[in-house]
Order: structure tokens, then sequence, then C-alpha cells
């Protein structure tokens, strides 16, 4: 009896509610209607309206972890062949080579297990010490490189890492030999792809003893990165620079670029300056200190960047020489495998990890607090986040990763991770396909040239210029 007159009060109540609610929205004027506000969403994400708010009630530039959340690369448009008759399947008996070697040509290359790297992200100006730990461990039982990002060496993750690529970088913090002869690979480090190389400054409030110490730097001062790097500012320092580097410690010395528009160019003089692997990094990556805008506005998707970068190495006669390195946004087994077909030779995964990292740990926080308080230097949360159980959360996603990938190569025909290439990819999207250098899924493969050179010859009749599809038969 009570529920039954409990339920029919609040089916009045929420009933009055509502239709006094949907009287107000028809009957009042636009000025004074909640659906102003909706009419507002409408032109622009919900995001984008947020940090609009919080922009004028905080005063402050706004740092957005973990990057955009705008999808530029759409991988789903790709997808993967499997053959039955034309190439047989790799027998079951067989294992999947998914080992890399990264410098081939360097006199002490990086030789990994997996095809799967730890991205570049920095102690105490981003991830705490613990959390550092916990990647380098987890990297060291999966056979593969964590990396340093643009901090100085922090003594703990040298040494649970195994393998370890530090950066050269912006601030200077591991640009001594001290330093850097302590790495297995050296990244010089330009720049990233949610940010470019634009400023970013750790306030010294943020700094403690330790990071200050890892650092090298006095009381009081800020942790600094500039827009360029100390001692590099033309293609014959960079030259010099490698040089050095490679004289001094054998190990594969590359560099790291937020990708974009001028990426071949770019690439150019990394060439020229004879480095052993470069790392591109689309606009989908992530860093904890850029502005939105940064992150939504700047820089070329991974997805293209791979696919330029690859095609760049091919005209250049450097494949297999230089070796590539994919980062930006990458989530997914499937995403990592398409990476290696584009024509990486590995991927570096960041926000991934991290959410790997803390992925049996979440009920520390939620739902009060993001799960990044865990893993931040200056997170809330930061001592409650165990070292171990993140490694191995890290770990299983990684192990899983594997075993999916592995259960495609089989399909595919494949015995080793390093033989993908875009013969194993179909796209969906003509226009993508033309783009990225991959088959098109529409027509058959020897009926490709004559598919495009008719959609070329339809687009010309169509607005009477010239397709940059018939220039590119041609």
């Amino acid at each position: 009896m009570i529920r039954r007159l409990l339920g029919s009060f609040i089916r009045t109540i929420t009933n009055e509610t509502s239709d006094d609610t949907l009287v107000r929205m028809i009957q009042d004027k636009y000025t004074d209607n909640l659906l102003m506000l909706l009419s507002t969403l409408q032109k622009m994400s919900f995001f984008h309206s947020m940090e609009l708010l919080m922009r004028a009630a905080q005063g402050e530039n706004l740092e957005r972890p973990l990057g955009s959340p705008i999808r530029l690369s759409p991988w789903e448009k790709l997808l993967l062949n499997p053959v039955h008759l034309f190439r047989l399947p790799i027998d079951d008996k067989e294992t999947i080579d998914t080992s890399v070697v990264i410098g081939s040509r360097s006199d002490k290359p990086l030789k990994l297990q997996i095809p799967i790297c730890i991205a570049g992200m920095s102690y105490g100006s981003a991830l705490s010490k613990q959390a550092k730990i916990a990647l380098a461990k987890a990297a060291t039982r999966m056979g593969t490189a964590t990396n340093t990002g643009e901090s100085g060496l922090l003594p703990a993750e040298r040494e649970f890492a195994d393998k370890l690529i530090g950066q050269y970088n912006r601030g200077g913090y591991l640009n001594t030999p001290d330093k850097y002869k302590q790495l297995d690979a050296i990244e010089i480090q330009f720049g990233q792809g949610a940010q470019g190389a634009s400023p970013q400054r750790t306030q010294a409030k943020f700094i403690d003893s330790h990071m200050r110490a890892v650092f090298g730097l006095h009381d009081g001062q800020d942790a600094a990165l500039g827009s360029r790097i100390p001692g590099i500012s033309s293609q014959q320092d960079l030259t010099e620079t490698v040089k050095r580097l490679k004289e001094e410690t054998g190990v594969p010395i590359g560099m790291k670029i937020a990708a974009s528009h001028f990426l071949e160019r770019e690439m150019a003089i990394g060439l020229e300056a004879q480095v052993d692997f470069i790392t591109v990094d689309g606009a989908e990556a992530g860093t904890h200190g850029a502005s939105p805008t940064a992150e939504d506005d700047l820089g070329l998707p991974t997805i293209f960047a791979i696919a330029r970068a690859r095609r760049f190495l091919v005209h250049q006669g450097a494949v297999g020489q230089v070796s590539l390195l994919a980062s930006g946004g990458l989530v997914s087994p499937g995403q990592f495998m398409k990476a290696l077909a584009l024509g990486a030779d590995a991927v570096y995964i960041g926000t991934a990890a991290l959410l790997a990292l803390v992925a049996r740990q979440l009920t520390k926080v939620s739902p009060y607090e993001p799960s990044t308080q865990l893993v931040l230097a200056t997170g809330k949360a930061k001592d409650k986040f165990d070292v171990d159980d993140g490694c191995q959360s890290l770990v299983n996603f990684l192990r899983v990763s594997l075993s999916e990938m592995t259960s495609v190569m089989y399909a595919l025909g494949k015995n080793a991770t390093r033989h993908l290439d875009v013969d194993d990819l179909c796209c969906v999207d003509p226009f993508l396909a033309q783009a990225l250098d991959v088959p098109y899924a529409g027509v058959a493969p020897r009926e490709q040239t004559a598919y495009y050179l008719s959609l070329a010859q339809e687009l010309s009749q169509s607005d009477g210029s010239p397709s940059f599809l018939e220039d590119f038969h041609n």
C-alpha cells in the first residue's frame, strides 16, 4: 500500500514538473528559454562549451591532459586482409615473430621483443616517480623500451628499465654526457604532436626536492622547455650533434617531431644528419602541459603522418636503414597493426599505457577524482598508486594486445609483424585509400588503376578542372 501511494505521489510530482517545463519551453521567448542553451550547444561541442566557461571563470591558461578529444585518424576505414589460398595462412604450429630492431646501422642497435614502446612522458613535470617506475617495470617484462620524456635522468627509471630511450630535450635536462651515456637510444626531441614546439613551464611551487635534483634546478627555479633545443639552431648544428652523440655512445640516435604538413622537409634534414630513427608524433598525441588550442588545432593526423613518412623513406631509399616510429592516439591492437602495415617499424603508446596502468586501481579515486590523480606528479592520490599492481595491469594489456595481434597475423599469412605492409590493408574510402597509398576495397587489386583513372575523368568533367587523381596516375 505504502509503495503504491509513494509511486503515485512520485508520478504526480514528475508529471507536474515535466508538464510545467514543457509549457515554459513552448511559451517562453528564446531569451528566457532553456532551449537557448541547447541551441548554443548545437553550435559548439560540449568540451568547447565547458572550456570556454573555464577560461572565463578561472582566468588562467588551460592545461588539458591526455590530448584532444577530437578523432582525426579514421583507422576504422582501414581493414586487414585475411588469406586462404592466394597466400596460405600461417600454420598454427609456427610462432609469430614480433621482434623489431631500431637503428640497425648503429653500433648498438636497440633490439625489442615487441613493436610497442612506452611513449615519452616526463617525470616531475607530468608523471610521478611511482608511475615512471611502473612503466619501466612493465616495459622490461615485455622486452620493450620506455622513454624518459623531456626530463632529467630519473635514477629509478634507469634502474628498472632494461631498455631506456632518453630524450635530448629542449630544457637541456638530459643533454650532458653523464646522463645520455646511460641510455640505450637517444631521441632528439624537437617537438610533439600535442603542442609542436610550444614553450612549456612547470612552476617552482610544483617542484619538490627530488625533481629539483633530477632536473638540476636551483631553489625557486621553474622547469622550462623552450621552443628550441639549446645548441641546435641549424641543419649543421643537428648534423654535428648527431655525429657527436654517435661517437660518444654508439647507440641509435633519432629525432622526434610533431607531424605537420612540412613533414618531408623536416625528415630530409634528419636524413641529411644521418639519424638512425625518426619518430613522427601525430596530432592526436597527448601531453600534460599543452593548451586545448594546441591539442585540437595543430599538426597532422597520425594516419596521414605514417603514410607520408613511409612514402618519403621509400623515395629516399632509406627503408631498412632509418627506422620509423609512430605515435599519437594509438590505443588498440588493431590500430597498432594498421600503423605497422602503413610503414611504422614500431609504435609508441602514451594515453593507452596510462589508462592500462590504473585499470585495477580506479576505485581508489572514483567517482570524485579522475584516474590521472593516481599517476600525475601533482596528483592528489599519487601515494595511493600501487606500483606492482600498475605494472601488472600494463603487462596484461600488452600481453593481450600481442595475443590479438598474433592471432590476426596467422590469418594474414605473415609470420612476423615486421613483414606487415600496405598490401595487408584495404580502405573503404576511395579518397583516403589514394592519400594513404592503400588499395581501395571497392574494386579488385588488378582494377585499381582503371578505377582511379575513371574517377579522375568523372571529377574533371564535373567541374572542368584537372583532378589530383589524374595527376597522380600520370
